[in-house]
């Protein structure tokens, strides 16, 4: 997946980084607030239709949701509480920008741009969810291509090349055929497990 290669590629440089950051005092969950904040004002940019400045915030925000982990095993400062919260946070995040696009679209009257900006969120949710659902089963669940740095990647690039639209798009077909493909997965993982009879 886009993740594991990108922090096997980073995990040094984020180190060094959350190293320095460390010194300041600064805690994970301190960078994991600034960059659900960040998050929150991109989507505010989105329903104003400002959405090369809102590909802008969301690209630096980014980086402390990056950083965030590397702070806490940096610091020492790893904990349940800090991992809960930066999933819990960034489910909102997400939403909050999907719900900017929406806003706009609605306001602008353009049906399928809120047909699609809905579509998307509702993929993106349960991407997450079925992850978190069949994790809780004891299933190993990552399958499909479209987990939160791809969707957020493609948000990027939607928002600061103006192709918004068709990236809401792709994300609203390829999130729900992710989900769906976690939907499978499952199926047959629990079908293996299941004693013959």
């Amino acid at each position: 997946m886009i993740e594991d290669r990108l922090r096997a590629r980073t995990n040094g440089l984020l180190t060094q980084i959350a190293t320095l950051i460390a010194r300041t005092g600064a805690t994970p969950n301190t960078l994991t607030i600034f960059g659900f904040v960040g998050m929150a004002v991109a989507g505010a940019l989105c329903a104003a239709g400002s959405f090369f400045a809102a590909g802008v915030v969301v690209s630096a925000s980014c980086v402390f949701d990056a950083l965030d982990g590397a702070l806490a095993r940096a610091s020492g400062a790893a904990s349940a509480f800090g991992a809960f919260l930066d999933s819990f946070l960034d489910r909102y995040a997400e939403a909050a920008i999907y719900a900017g696009l929406l806003a706009y679209y609605a306001w602008t009257a353009a049906p399928w741009g809120v047909g699609a900006a809905f579509a998307a969120a509702t993929g993106s949710l349960m991407v997450s969810y079925a992850r978190a659902r069949a994790e809780g089963l004891g299933v190993e669940c990552r399958a499909g291509l479209f987990a939160r740095p791809e969707r957020i990647a493609i948000i990027i690039i939607g928002l600061l090349t103006g192709f918004v639209l068709p990236a809401l798009v792709i994300l609203a077909v390829a999130t729900n055929a992710t989900a769906v493909s976690r939907l499978l997965h499952v199926r047959g993982a629990t079908d293996l497990s299941r004693p013959p009879g």
